[in-house]
């Protein structure tokens, strides 16, 4: 009993640590990601000592990772990964055997390492924080931009090159007179059990998944549905470690297959929560990791080891990414966030320090040098976004908000925000008007729109906006990432301005549901009813026929969006109406009397199920 109540006051220690200090990090524009590393190191063994076992802890926290990676893998559809083949296998493996060979050099010349240390301590650095540089880049909403997607495309490489950097040591092992066990297997039948593992996931993700979630959606309720997601991301990560890979190249694997699935947004509704929170965890376990005391002991070695190894792995990568087309700002980002170590660098050097390749010394340091550099990259990135802004715009003829202070504030002026404003403009409401691209604000200002340059995700340009005194703020972007930041902000800080939110699928609906916004509604919903009523009209059906048939069909989406918000993306799938003939259920011996309903409830509903089958008939 004792030792539960331990383990309870550690968990109570890290939620209360974490609570307190990550939004107050955040606060400060210093990123969640330093919080919770700043955090285990106070509440960690080597700090206050509330936490004991770091190691125990890291292992369950990886698991955040692998998560992160399924959801960016749902983003990823396969042919948008086959696109990014050059990138992943050209500027990749650039990158990480050029700064593999720059950082060699370093500890053999610098640092006086023998040359199978420095190169099993380089490629370990080489190998950069998938978990810190994706929680960064989401921070930052540049996920899914041109320069992130290539991020994403080297962090994929460098998860591939654990395998050949495993059997590397291993190699060195046996020339360096160090040790390799007897039952170790040729460097060739490892990479084919690799390759296996691969295979068998991607053949499971097409053949078996999507008929699996068919069956558990049908069959099982939406605690079942949650166990699936978990069951397939976790059991694809285990299949990929047992194949010698990573766990989140297995998971990322997982989502890419899934990414075209009518479960997707189901999945990632599932798998979101967990992903966060156990992220966090990883981000604690990390921080509590650090040996202040060795830090103390080799301060001189580790400080040295660190900025030397950042600085020249930013260097190689500032010019590779300029060699490979980037521009001059986006390499200097891409030096800043990948300028670190990682955390498979603590796989690499646990193997090393195994086969005798690295002392517990070399192991240790190494450690540390990596784990500070996991530290100082969000203070890095916070430095280059303060003295290298943002590649400027050119505004010419278009003007920044400053004081506005109409009553609707309307975000976003594309061909959705433009027939927005019509009529309110038709009844003489005063309308602010933003948009973050220049071409579309000068098109409007040629027919008679005054609209400002503003990117409508920032807290300073809604202010400037007028959203403190707006009675509505409008949300028209065609972005559902943007629209549910702004959704967020507007929330937390301007909770009196009544919100109305353009939604793209019926995904992002749910989710502007559950953020409470006072209306939503799907960018195509309306049209497509108008589109579909003029059809029926067209076919020689009257009017109020194809006005009837329109509102069943609006209140039948509105009760399964109700049914979607307490059981899940696939609930209410029977208010659909298919091309494919269902066969009814039918009692063996028919019954006697007729129903009778118990209440004015029931008869009301009864009544309805009556109607519904006199129509399909």
């Amino acid at each position: 009993m004792a030792a539960e109540s331990v383990d309870l006051s550690q968990t109570v220690a890290l939620l209360t640590a974490s609570v307190v200090a990550v939004p107050l990090f955040r606060k400060l524009g210093l990123g969640s990601v330093l919080g919770y590393l700043t955090v285990g190191l106070i509440v960690g063994p080597f700090g206050f000592g509330l936490v004991t076992d770091p190691v125990a802890i890291l292992h369950v926290a990886e698991l955040g990772v692998v998560m992160f990676l399924f959801i960016i893998g749902l983003e990823m559809r396969p042919a948008k990964l086959w696109a990014l083949r050059r990138d992943i296998f050209g500027l990749g493996l650039v990158q990480v055997l050029t700064c593999g060979a720059l950082l060699s050099a370093v500890g053999v010349y610098l640092g006086g390492l023998s040359v199978p240390v420095a190169v099993v301590g380089a490629m370990g650095f080489v190998l950069s924080s998938t978990a810190v540089i994706m929680k960064m880049l989401d921070e930052r909403g540049e996920t899914a931009t041109p320069a992130g997607q290539r991020a994403v495309s080297i962090l994929l490489l460098e998860d591939l090159f654990i395998v050949p950097l495993l059997a590397l040591v291993a190699l060195l092992a046996a020339f360096g007179g160090g040790h390799v066990e007897a039952s170790g297997q040729a460097i060739w039948v490892n990479v084919g059990i690799a390759l296996a593992a691969i295979a068998a996931v991607v053949a499971a993700g097409r053949w078996l998944l999507n008929p699996l979630f068919g069956l558990v959606a049908t069959l099982g309720g939406r605690e079942i549905m949650l166990a699936a997601s978990l069951m397939v991301v976790l059991g694809a990560a285990l299949f990929m470690q047992w194949g010698g890979l990573s766990m989140a190249m297995g998971a990322f694997l997982a989502g890419v297959l899934l990414s075209e699935s009518t479960f997707r947004n189901q999945l990632e509704a599932d798998i979101d929560p967990f992903k966060g929170l156990l992220l966090g965890l990883f981000f604690l376990s990390v921080g509590m990791s650090l040996d202040l005391a060795l830090v103390a002991r080799e301060w001189v070695v580790i400080v040295v080891g660190v900025l030397a190894f950042m600085a020249t792995k930013a260097a190689g990568i500032f010019v590779i990414a300029l060699l490979f087309g980037a521009s001059r700002r986006e390499a200097l980002l891409r030096a800043a966030l990948f300028a670190q170590g990682g955390e498979f660098a603590f796989v690499l050097y646990a193997a090393a320090l195994s086969a005798g390749v690295f002392d517990a010394r070399s192991a240790a340091v190494m450690s540390a040098i990596v784990i500070l550099s996991m530290a100082l990259t969000p203070l890095v990135v916070l430095l280059f976004d303060r003295y290298l802004p943002s590649e400027k715009v050119s505004l010419d003829g278009v003007d920044v908000p400053d004081g506005l202070k109409n009553r609707v504030l309307i975000i976003g002026f594309g061909r959705f925000g433009q027939l927005v404003s019509q009529p309110l403009l038709a009844r003489d409401v005063d309308v602010s008007l933003i948009e973050i691209d220049v071409d579309m604000i000068r098109a409007a200002g040629n027919f008679g729109f005054k609209v400002y340059y503003g990117d409508g995700t920032r807290l300073d340009v809604l202010r400037a906006s007028g959203a403190e005194t707006a009675e509505a703020i409008l949300v028209c972007v065609n972005n559902p990432e943007a629209a549910d930041k702004i959704v967020q902000l507007v929330k937390s800080e301007f909770p009196v301005a009544k919100l109305y939110v353009r939604s793209f699928d019926r995904g992002h609906t749910l989710r502007l549901i559950e953020a409470r916004v006072d209306y939503q509604i799907r960018e195509t919903f309306e049209s497509a009813l108008a589109f579909g009523r003029a059809v029926l009209v067209g076919l020689g059906f009257s009017p109020a026929e194809a006005d009837d048939t329109a509102r069943d069909v609006r209140k039948r989406d509105e009760e399964r969006l109700a049914l979607q918000l307490v059981g899940g993306f696939t609930a209410g799938r029977q208010l659909l109406r298919g091309n494919m003939t269902t066969p009814e259920p039918t009692p063996f011996t028919p019954p006697r009397t007729k129903a009778k309903p118990l209440s004015p409830s029931t008869a009301e509903v009864m009544d309805e199920q009556t109607k519904r089958k006199e129509e399909t008939r």
